[in-house]
């Protein structure tokens, strides 16, 4: 039972970092182009939480395809921790102006802090996995 516990939540994991976030991520952008307002405080607090977010997303996609180019990190590398470390900042910065920027309407209300969220999970787990 523990077993095929473990293979649902790698498999939501799996299923809402690599499929569910980068879907997220895009839909996000075309609704903040579409469906731009008049710029307020908290309008401009969510799409910087959503830049954040945007590029603690590109900042994991990059890391992946160095470790690949370079045939993988060495057991806790310096270079790694670094990159964990600005990931999760980015992220942890991009949760915290999104919590802020949900008081009022704008096009990236929800998408701000939930893919802040999940970049934020992704390192976590790609940290402690370490």
């Amino acid at each position: 039972m523990k077993h095929l516990l473990e293979q649902v939540f790698l498999f939501t994991y799996a299923t809402v970092i690599y499929l569910a976030l980068p879907i997220a991520i895009v839909a996000g952008w075309v609704r903040w182009v579409r469906h731009r307002t008049s710029e307020t405080p908290f309008s401009v607090l969510s799409l910087g939480a959503f830049g954040l977010a945007t590029c603690s997303a590109f900042l994991a996609v990059g890391s992946v395809a160095y470790a690949h180019a370079i045939g993988e990190f060495p057991f806790y590398d310096p270079r790694l921790l670094r990159i964990y470390r600005w990931g999760s900042l980015l992220s942890l910065g991009g949760v915290i102006f999104g919590i802020v920027g949900v008081w009022r309407r704008s096009p990236l209300r929800w998408y701000a802090p939930v893919c802040a969220a999940g970049t934020l999970l992704f390192w976590f787990f790609a940290a402690s996995s370490e």
